[in-house]
C-alpha cells in the first residue's frame, strides 16, 4: 500500500512528502530541475490547509494539515521539511505524508470543526517536486485556470460535504536525450464518497459522481474512509516552463489600464512641477537676483521672504531623523527586493523567497538608516547622539516587532500554523541584534563622522510670524491633498496585491509592480515639491515635517481602501481573523508611511536647497 512504481502507461506512488531544499551550485535556489528514472518512487508533500475561494473569503486562519481535529492519514513519526525563514513567516508547515488507504474516526466535536473549515472554503495543499497540487477549473473566457490546493470540502443544500477520495492526475515530460522523467504538473479531483468499494486495488477505485457525500455527523461519530486514484499523463510542457499555468496574469488589460492610469498622473503632475521650476522660479530668482543688484532698498517678497527661517531646525528633530533614516531603509530594501524580482531571481518554486529576501535586505541596509539618521540629526544641531544611535536601531524595529508578536498570539490562540514557532522568532531577533543592529550603529558613527551639512542660507535668531493660511494650505488638508495622489497612482496595482495576499494566489507580475513603484517614487516627489512651494510662498517654512508627512499621507488612503477592501470583498466574520486583517493592514501601511514619507522629504530637501542656494542674499 502506498506504492507505485512509475511506468508510461499506469503507475502507483508511494506519496512521502519532502521538500527540495538543496540545489546545484549552478542554479538558483530552488530551480534545479529532479531528474526521475523508470521505477523511482515520487516524493509528495503535505502544507498547511489555507482559506481559499474565487469569490469570498470567510477566513485567514490557515491550519496545520496534521491539526489534531482534521484526523488526515499521517505515518507513524510525521517529519516536517526544512523550510526558508520566509517560507515559516507566510504560515507554511510542510510534512511527509504516507498518502494510503485509511481510516479515521471523527467525532462530533471534530465534525464541527471540519464543517466549519468546509463553510470557510478551506484548501487542501500538497506539492510535488515543488510543485503545488492545482485544482483546474473554467473561466469566464473559457480558459483552464489553475488554482493552487484543491477544496477540503464543498456545500450541499446547506450541508457541508467532506471531500474523502482524490483523483490525481500526474504530468511528465520525457526527455529523450536524457532518457529521463520530469513533473510538469498535477491536479487533483476531489470527490466526496460516503461507502468507497474495495474490490479493486486502492489507488483504482472507479466511484460514481452521483455517490453518497460524506456528511460528518455534528452529535456523534463519523467514520471516513480516505482514498485516492493516481492517472499518469505524458505532456509536452517542458520542465522549464511548468509554473506558465500557475502564472498566467489575470485580467491583463487591468494592468495596463492601472499603468497607464498612473502615468497620466506622473505627467500631469509632471507638467504642473515644470511650470513652476521653469516659469514661476526661473522669474522669482531672476527678480529677487535683480534687485539685489539694485542700490535701492527693497523689500522681500514672495518665498524669499522667509530665506532666514526656512532651514530653522525643526520640532522634534530626534524623532524626525529617525523615522527618516528608517524610511529611507525600508525604500531601499523595497527598491532592491523589486528589481530581483522583476530580474527573475526569485522563483516562485523556492517557496518564501520573496520574504526572506525581504528580510536579508531590511536587515542588511540598517547601516544606511543609521548613516541618514545620524547626518540629519547633526545638521539639526543635535547634541545627543547616543539616543539617536539607540533610537535608530530600535524605535520602528521595536514597533513592528511588538505588533508582530502580539499578533502571533493570537494565532496560537486559534492553533494556527501561521504562528511563529518559538526558535524561529529566537532567529528574528537574532537577526536583529546581531546583523541589523550593529550595521545601524556602524552607519551613525560613519555619519557622525561625517562634516556638518552646510546649509545655503543661515537661520535668524528670532522666528518670523507665520500668517494665517487659506483652508487647503493648513496641515492636515494640504497633508491629504498631497497624499491621494500617489494613492492614485498605485491603488489598482494595490487591489491585486491584496487579493494575492489573502486569497493565496501568487503574484508574479513584477515587470508591471518595478513600473508602478517608480511612478511612486516620482509621483511623490513631485508632490510634495509642489505642496512646498505653495506653502513657502505663503510664507509658511514648517517644511520639514510637512514633507515628510505630505507623501507619506498616502498611506491612510491604503488603510482606508483596505477597510472598504475588507467589507466589501471579504466576508470575515470571526473576531481573529478581523484582528489579523487589520493588524497586518495596520503593519503595511505604518511601513508604507515611512518609506513614501522618505521620499517626499529627501526630494523635497533637495529642492529648498536648489532654490534658496540660486538667489543672493546677505
Amino acid at each position: 500500500m502506498g506504492r507505485f512504481t512509475w511506468t508510461r502507461l499506469t503507475a502507483a506512488v508511494t506519496i512521502l512528502a519532502t521538500v527540495a531544499t538543496t540545489a546545484s551550485a549552478f542554479y538558483l535556489p530552488g530551480v534545479a530541475p529532479h531528474d526521475y528514472v523508470d521505477t523511482e518512487n515520487v516524493l509528495v508533500m503535505v502544507n498547511a490547509l489555507t482559506p481559499s475561494s474565487e469569490s469570498e473569503l470567510k477566513s485567514v486562519i490557515p491550519y496545520d494539515y496534521y491539526h489534531e481535529q482534521l484526523h488526515f492519514c499521517q505515518p507513524e513519526h510525521p517529519k516536517a521539511q526544512p523550510e526558508s525563514l520566509g517560507s515559516i513567516l507566510f504560515g507554511d508547515r510542510i510534512w511527509d505524508s504516507p498518502m494510503k488507504l485509511c481510516q479515521a474516526k471523527v467525532p462530533g466535536r471534530d465534525a464541527l470543526f471540519i464543517n466549519d473549515r468546509i463553510r470557510e472554503n478551506y484548501a487542501i495543499n500538497w506539492l510535488v517536486d515543488g510543485l503545488p497540487a492545482a485544482h483546474a477549473r473554467r473561466g469566464s473566457d473559457g480558459q483552464t485556470i489553475y488554482s493552487m490546493g484543491f477544496p477540503l470540502g464543498s456545500m450541499d443544500g446547506g450541508k457541508p460535504r467532506l471531500n474523502n477520495h482524490y483523483e490525481i492526475t500526474m504530468s511528465y515530460h520525457y526527455n529523450q536525450k536524457l532518457e529521463v522523467y520530469r513533473i510538469v504538473g498535477i491536479t487533483v479531483i476531489p470527490r466526496s464518497i460516503a461507502k468507497p468499494t474495495a474490490d479493486k486495488p486502492a489507488c483504482g477505485f472507479d466511484q460514481l459522481a452521483t455517490a453518497e457525500p460524506v456528511i460528518l455527523n455534528e452529535a456523534g461519530e463519523t467514520e471516513v474512509t480516505y482514498t485516492y486514484s493516481v492517472k499518469w499523463e505524458s505532456s509536452d510542457t517542458e520542465w522549464a516552463t511548468r509554473w506558465d499555468k500557475y502564472l498566467l496574469v489575470g485580467e491583463p488589460k487591468i494592468h495596463w489600464f492601472s499603468l497607464v492610469n498612473s502615468i497620466i498622473i506622473v505627467l500631469f503632475l509632471t507638467g504642473m512641477v515644470a511650470m513652476i521650476l521653469l516659469r514661476a522660479l526661473h522669474k522669482d530668482i531672476s527678480r529677487y537676483n535683480q534687485q539685489e543688484a539694485q542700490e535701492d532698498i527693497q523689500e522681500d517678497f514672495g518665498w524669499k521672504l522667509v530665506h532666514g527661517d526656512v532651514f530653522r531646525a525643526p520640532s522634534y528633530p530626534m524623532l524626525l531623523s529617525i523615522i527618516v533614516g528608517n524610511g529611507t531603509q525600508l525604500f531601499l530594501m523595497s527598491a532592491v527586493t523589486i528589481v530581483f524580482a522583476a530580474l527573475g531571481f526569485l522563483s516562485p518554486s523556492n517557496r518564501g523567497s520573496l520574504a526572506t529576501v525581504m528580510v536579508v535586505f531590511y536587515m542588511f541596509f540598517g547601516i544606511v538608516a543609521g548613516f541618514v539618521s545620524a547626518r540629519l540629526y547633526k545638521m539639526f544641531g543635535g547634541e545627543a547622539w547616543k539616543r539617536n544611535v539607540v533610537g535608530t536601531a530600535f524605535l520602528f524595529p521595536a514597533l513592528i516587532f511588538g505588533a508582530f508578536l502580539g499578533l502571533n498570539f493570537f494565532l496560537i490562540g486559534a492553533q494556527s500554523s501561521a504562528a511563529v514557532p518559538f526558535g524561529t522568532m529566537v532567529g528574528v531577533v537574532a537577526l536583529w541584534f546581531l546583523v541589523s543592529t550593529p550595521l545601524s550603529v556602524i552607519g551613525s558613527y560613519l555619519g557622525f563622522q561625517r562634516a556638518k551639512i552646510e546649509n545655503p542660507v543661515r537661520a535668524n535668531q528670532i522666528p518670523r510670524q507665520i500668517p494665517d493660511q487659506v483652508f487647503y494650505l493648513k496641515p492636515i488638508p494640504s497633508m491629504l491633498i498631497g497624499g491621494v495622489l500617489p494613492f492614485g497612482a498605485i491603488f489598482i496595482e494595490l487591489y491585486f496585491i491584496l487579493n494575492s495576499i489573502w486569497f493565496h494566489k501568487i503574484y508574479y507580475v513584477f515587470g508591471f509592480l518595478f513600473l508602478v513603484f517608480g511612478i511612486l517614487v516620482l509621483t511623490c516627489a513631485e508632490v510634495t515639491i509642489l505642496m512646498c512651494y505653495f506653502h513657502l510662498c505663503a510664507e509658511d517654512y514648517h517644511w520639514w515635517w510637512r514633507a515628510f508627512f505630505t507623501s507619506g499621507a498616502s498611506a491612510f488612503y491604503i488603510f482606508g481602501y483596505s477597510v472598504i477592501y475588507y467589507f466589501s470583498t471579504l466576508q470575515i466574520r470571526s473576531f481573529t481573523s478581523m484582528v489579523l486583517f487589520f493588524g497586518w493592514t495596520a503593519i503595511m501601511s505604518i511601513m508604507f508611511f515611512m518609506l513614501s514619507g522618505a521620499i517626499g522629504f529627501f526630494s523635497t530637501f533637495a529642492f529648498v536647497r536648489k532654490i534658496y542656494g540660486s538667489i543672493k542674499i546677505d
